[in-house]
């Protein structure tokens, strides 16, 4: 018995994670199916190289959106995901530094003048894209999908349906706003009539998920790996979380390299089988905070749970038939989300932008980053958020501290 009922909580875990766990693919052009299996295999992953002493669960990360959309369209999926795996790399990079040097040396090298605005870029660089398909159109506005006035309709419910969840709800539903608004915009979409249920009649009940073997490309490579900034800030705050909510300093044990290692080593893995990074998720600490459960095992059923549904065909094909202003509404959101994420780094951490340091970090990689400016070499080229992270970090080891400064401190999380 003690064991179905470890297994129900888990799959509670999973339920409350699922709305943002597959809305990750479905907006960069992933298989669902593929993104539950990775979530799984990463969470116990992770579990294996912490020993199992973190009630945590990893899943897609919110802050790799914009650049799979863009890598996606630009080198394919097996490239992106070969970029990916290098991002991954980062993580045990930085573990590696964390566990010789200490993680002092991470607030050094990511101080928030460095993650604020790039975390401001990667949630404002796609905000176009939102917008189009809030408004019934394909994500460059080439093509209309659906007409005008009714994924207005369809977007703006889904929209504040989110909103609504997230503000008022109270206990787990105030944990799956993202959840809420689309099974309120997929069903504005039946009543309007624009779900095609073709792909889920094709379908079988039990299918391999669509699994993509990653190919090695240098553009790729070097687009992603500066990306991994963010996730990596968001991993360490989401471990000071889940430290305070069960009383214990799982910094020191199983110890941050341990912890970043895990994450690292889970997004190769995810990448290699063609899915979504991952990373750990804030909703399912929120859950772990409500149920006081802290027990580990419990993730490691939420993993099961998600390997065992990942190959549930139909599943995935219902995931397909989400409208594109669905869609289009929560990323109105979302994408807003991600950059007050990093405007509140700033503010936090009392970032001075009246410094001339520290003004002329934040303003030429914003700038950099959400204008579209581009470096290039021959074949080479930096570009967007690969750009504007490697522009920030050097401004701040090369431009002088000013003579007096306080002191900063890595703001927790993004998305």
């Amino acid at each position: 018995m003690k064991n179905v009922s470890l297994a129900l909580q888990g799959a509670q875990m999973l339920f409350v994670a699922f709305g943002a766990l597959v809305l990750m693919p479905l907006l960069t052009g992933l298989d669902t199916n593929v993104a539950l299996f990775t979530a799984g295999i990463g969470t116990l992953i992770f579990q294996l190289i912490t020993k199992r002493q973190i009630p945590i669960f990893l899943a897609s990360s919110f802050a790799f959106i914009a650049p799979i959309m863009y890598g996606v369209q630009t080198w394919g999926i097996p490239s992106t995901m070969g970029g990916l795996m290098a991002a991954g790399c980062v993580y045990l990079i930085l573990a590696s530094l964390v566990k010789v040097r200490g993680d002092g040396f991470i607030k050094r090298l990511l101080p928030p003048v460095v993650v604020g605005p790039v975390i401001i870029v990667i949630g404002l660089g796609l905000a176009p894209v939102a917008v189009n398909m809030a408004l019934g159109k394909s994500g460059d506005g080439s093509s209309v999908l659906v007409e005008q006035s009714i994924a207005l309709i369809i977007s703006l419910s889904a929209l504040l349906s989110t909103v609504a969840v997230a503000i008022f709800a109270k206990g787990l539903l105030k944990l799956m706003p993202i959840l809420a608004g689309i099974l309120v915009g997929y069903g504005l979409s039946l009543t309007f009539g624009i779900v095609d249920f073709a792909p889920v009649t094709a379908a079988s009940w039990i299918s391999m998920p669509n699994f993509v073997a990653p190919e090695f490309n240098w553009h790729a490579i070097a687009f992603m790996i500066p990306v991994a900034i963010a996730p990596a800030v968001e991993h360490i705050g989401d471990i000071l979380a889940i430290s305070n909510v069960t009383g214990k300093d799982y910094l020191k044990k199983p110890g941050l390299h341990r912890t970043l290692a895990g994450d690292g080593v889970a997004t190769i893995a995810a990448s290699a089988f063609g899915g979504p990074p991952n990373t750990t998720y804030s909703e399912v600490t929120g859950a772990v905070t409500l149920t006081k459960n802290f027990n580990p095992v419990i993730m490691t059923w939420t993993a099961i749970t998600a390997i065992v549904l990942a190959f549930v065909g139909k599943l995935g094909a219902i995931m397909q038939t989400i409208p594109v202003p669905v869609m289009g509404g929560i990323m109105c959101l979302l994408f807003g989300s991600i950059a007050a994420v990093g405007l509140n780094s700033l503010i936090k951490n009392q970032v001075d932008l009246t410094e001339p340091r520290n003004l002329c970090i934040v303003g030429i990689t914003l700038v950099f980053g959400i204008g579209g400016m581009a470096f290039g070499i021959g074949s080479f080229s930096l570009t967007g958020i690969s750009l504007c992270g490697i522009v920030a970090i050097t401004m701040n080891l090369l431009l002088p501290m000013p003579k007096t400064s306080n002191s900063e401190e890595i703001e927790t999380s993004v998305k």
